[in-house]
């Protein structure tokens, strides 16, 4: 099912533009983390600031004792980390923030498709849990104040979408937190490298 967290979204939007004020509302308030391609700056945009401010969650490569082999995704949900293994014992670590209680995508998945800047539209259920959402149900377009981020990697079950997502965020602070209805969200800035690290089919692991 798709991320969301529980602060409602305070850009104002029409049909037609982004109001300058919903600009600035956007860059500074916690907007929807959905989990659902579409327009925005290129995958390589640079962004403002540095979101790993935290040591914790900073990308960094370590050591990686599982059993899982080179080119596998692994999320440990407790920890709120995601792993990119490597070679030769070794990952590349990501922060991440995760579903609510009850809420996360928990086994074995392959990413079957990829978007970069992709649009977020609320499912159904989001919809009934959350009344406010459906003044999206229309869908929001893609870029830097989607709730989806920079990109989003489609989790598959038996050729299936599974409707959760490894996807950006525009609000960075969450990383660390179980706040979202599933999905497990990155940065901009990692999931941007992750996007680049992993193809279609590679195998993801959450645990």
């Amino acid at each position: 099912m798709n991320g969301i967290d529980g602060v409602t979204w305070q850009v104002e939007m029409d049909k037609q533009h982004i109001t300058r004020r919903g600009l600035v509302l956007g860059s500074l308030a916690l907007m929807l983390s959905g989990c659902t391609s579409g327009d925005g700056p290129p995958l390589g945009y640079r962004f403002a600031r540095d979101p790993d401010a935290d040591p914790r969650y900073r990308r960094q490569e370590v050591a990686y004792t599982g059993s899982e082999p080179p080119g596998t995704i692994v999320v440990d949900t407790a920890s709120r980390y995601l792993y990119f293994v490597e070679a030769d014992g070794l990952a590349t670590r990501y922060g991440v923030a995760v579903g609510e209680e009850g809420l996360s995508f928990k086994g074995e998945a392959t990413i079957g498709y990829k978007a970069e800047w992709p649009s977020w539209k609320p499912t159904n259920d989001m919809i009934q849990r959350k009344p406010r959402l459906a003044k999206y149900a229309d869908g929001v377009p893609g870029g830097p104040l989607n709730p989806l981020g920079a990109a989003a990697l489609y989790l598959y079950q038996g050729g299936q979408d599974t409707l959760f997502r490894l996807h950006g965020t525009n609000a960075p602070w969450s990383i660390g937190r179980a706040v979202s209805n599933g999905c497990i969200r990155l940065t901009n800035a990692n999931i941007v490298d992750l996007y680049s690290r992993a193809r279609v089919g590679t195998r993801v692991v959450v645990i």
